[in-house]
């Protein structure tokens, strides 16, 4: 095998989603996964900490996006607006196509360990969405809520977007989602 291989990061995620997809997520191997990219486990190894790691690298650049994108809107802007802001900006960090979205969550929603891990992400998204809507002035109590109100759009939105047959990109799908949820709220509010 050579010593550098172009792409090796993104055929050792290529080749994981396979065969987690084949075999399942437990019974894959790391060697398993650098051989069928053509690579060693040492290379694997110098790509990610573990297996899981394939299913959740880029969480960092997820949750730097979208703390900035908050922090950037201008101060006039509403902050379920800001969170809405910074949600659109995902589509940026997300794959092109909502195809490796799906086989990754398909894979991740067959086991519980992933399941846990994939909630402790969000977790650290809200944690961290609160914090930047901190930052802009707004108190513990309603940066907390608009932090969790903008993770339960983000997973509306996710799950839409990978559902079958979905066409449109992440943003028109984030958009939809929290026009949704602010029509359910006016709705509640004028019962």
């Amino acid at each position: 095998m050579a010593r550098w291989e172009p792409d090796s990061r993104d055929r050792l995620r290529q080749a994981a989603l396979d065969l987690y997809g084949e075999r399942g997520f437990e019974n894959t191997t790391v060697a398993e996964i650098a051989k069928r990219a053509g690579l060693t486990e040492r290379t694997f190894f110098r790509h990610f900490a573990d297996k899981r790691e394939v299913l959740f690298a880029g969480s960092e650049a997820l949750e730097e996006l979208l703390v900035r994108t908050v922090a950037d809107a201008p101060a006039a802007v509403a902050p379920l607006d800001a969170v809405t802001a910074g949600l659109e900006a995902l589509g940026e960090v997300l794959p092109e196509r909502a195809e490796t979205s799906r086989r990754r969550q398909a894979i991740i929603s067959a086991n519980a360990d992933l399941q846990e891990r994939e909630l402790i992400k969000l977790a650290s998204l809200s944690e961290a969405l609160a914090g930047a809507l901190r930052d802009r002035g707004l108190g513990d109590a309603p940066a907390n809520l608009v932090a969790e109100i903008g993770i339960a759009v983000f997973k509306t939105a996710f799950e839409r977007w990978i559902g079958e047959g979905e066409e449109r990109d992440f943003a028109q799908v984030v958009r939809e989602s929290m026009s949704e949820l602010k029509a359910l709220a006016v709705s509640f509010t004028s019962s």
